[in-house]
């Protein structure tokens, strides 16, 4: 009996020590798993950060584009270079493929929503220029927070649609294109009911000096290939002071938009080893320039659901690119046939810059003598039905010179009636078709023209591949094609 106690007593003992030793192998209790949950106070898309009271966007498109007839930047129109010489150096067509990534962040605070944006680009373009291959673009990078917006961003000049009323190229003249950002320091108010205004101190290098010419040193062959000589603009010294006031409703939108642009040479003279003058040589003082661009837009149209007018009309002085856009070349240069006797082909050729001026010191020199141009760009977009839309637009963009700056560019000008004034019209219209949500293929036809006001003919020397001759004075026009198939998300 003692025997078989001691048995059980030993064995419940052994169960005891099993189940302790079991007990204690067991880990600790899990921690609860952080799930990712939806945000739904900045709409749709948006996430929270785990463990975080910040929510998340990730968004982008992936786009590719080829262009016919177009030059080096991919979409241009055949207005420069080799494509508008139209020789057999020209690439006919030109391809490049785009990701686009952007990331955006926004946190509720007791000072409101603090938000950071970034939008990047990784490209690769076919050809042979200066741009061909891959690059990385950075578009945008800046934090918004009580009203001030800080970094690399859309100019408080622009319109919403910046340069792109309707179109799909990135060269439709005739306003303000800043849609790939300016570095600012900004300040919005809004005073409800859709009005609001903004004031900005803005980046003047990258985007805002077209050229600064110093006509001394202007040639024939220079200013038939859009070069008034050399450019001498100086460094930044004040950034460009833009205002801007916004009515934004249901009907549509009005903004009117103004902008002081500092023009500031570098100096008179030539550099050792050439370039934009030497310090001895003294400078012509700094002036102001100015743009002013009222934009209009108007939805809920009779036409169709989602129909929209989109229009903008701008005036510059001494601030060129605010009517020319960020991205557009300072110079065009176009060559075509002529039926007159002698010569060899026309040309038509203008050059745009902020202002002129000439001399070698200042005993010499002169003042800065600003451009002055004016532009209207717009278009009618129509929605057919859910998956078909279509857009027709235009731009028109005027470049002139008061009496002083005609004289300090057309000094030199022999053998022909010297006007450096030029006009650039375009009209264009896309076809989109979006068979599933997200997806959308278009074809886009642009015709540009470019109407220059020198008259006569012209001896030129050698230029690439064109021979020495004489050249016919012309207007010259261009047609471009472009298709594209882009998917976002």
């Amino acid at each position: 009996m003692n025997m078989i106690k001691s048995l059980i007593l030993g064995s419940a003992a052994g169960i005891v020590a099993l189940s302790g030793a079991q007990a204690a192998d067991l880990p600790l209790k899990a921690k609860a798993v952080e799930y990712v949950k939806v945000c739904s106070l900045y709409g749709a898309g948006f996430y929270y950060i785990p463990g975080t009271d910040t929510c998340i966007k990730l968004g982008g498109y992936l786009r590719v584009d080829t262009t016919f007839n177009g030059s080096g930047a991919y979409d241009s129109p055949a207005w420069a270079g080799a494509a508008g010489q139209g020789n057999r150096l020209k690439n006919d067509y030109i391809g490049r493929a785009r990701q686009d990534i952007n990331i955006d962040t926004r946190t509720a605070t007791e000072y409101g929503v603090v938000r950071t944006y970034f939008d990047a680009t990784f490209n690769w373009t076919t050809g042979t220029d200066a741009i061909a291959a891959g690059n990385l673009g950075v578009y945008y990078a800046f934090i918004q927070f009580a009203g001030f917006t800080m970094g690399k961003a859309v100019s408080q000049f622009s319109s919403p649609w910046t340069g792109y009323p309707g179109n799909n190229t990135s060269f439709l003249l005739g306003g303000e294109d800043d849609v790939t950002g300016i570095q600012q320091l900004a300040y919005t108010a809004q005073f409800g009911n859709g009005v609001s205004a903004s004031i900005s101190l803005e980046d003047a290098s990258a985007y805002r000096q077209s050229a600064l010419y110093n006509t001394v040193s202007i040639t024939t062959a220079g200013y038939a290939g859009g070069v008034l000589g050399t450019n001498s603009y100086a460094g930044v010294s004040v950034p460009d002071i833009v205002g801007q006031l916004r009515v934004d409703q249901a009907w549509g939108l009005f903004q009117l938009s103004a902008a002081a642009h500092q023009v500031r040479a570098s100096y008179y003279g030539t550099a050792v080893g050439g370039g934009a003058g030497s310090e001895i040589t003294g400078h012509p003082g700094d002036v102001w320039g100015y743009a002013v661009q009222g934009a209009i837009s108007f939805k809920n149209l009779p036409t169709g659901a989602g129909d929209s007018i989109n229009f903008t009309a701008g005036y510059a002085n001494g601030a060129s690119r605010y009517v020319l856009g960020g991205v557009s070349p300072n110079s065009f240069s176009m060559y075509g046939s002529t039926s007159l006797p002698g010569a060899y082909q026309s040309i038509g050729f203008g050059s745009s810059a902020d202002g002129v001026f000439n001399g070698t010191n200042g005993a010499n020199g002169t003042s800065i003598e600003k451009s002055s141009l004016w532009g209207v760009r717009g278009a009618f977009n129509h929605n057919w039905d859910p998956y078909w839309s279509s857009s027709l637009y235009g731009s028109y963009t005027s470049v002139s010179w008061g009496s002083n700056g005609k004289t300090l560019i057309c000094g030199t000008a022999v053998g022909f009636v010297c006007n450096p004034d030029f006009n650039i019209a375009q009209i264009g219209t896309v076809l989109r078709w979006t068979p599933v949500k997200n997806l959308t293929f278009s074809g886009e036809v642009l015709y540009t023209y470019l109407d220059q006001k020198n008259t006569g003919a012209l001896a030129l020397p050698a230029n690439v591949t064109k021979p020495a001759g004489t050249y016919e004075l012309k207007d010259q026009g261009t047609w471009t094609v472009g298709l594209r198939a882009q998917r976002t998300f």
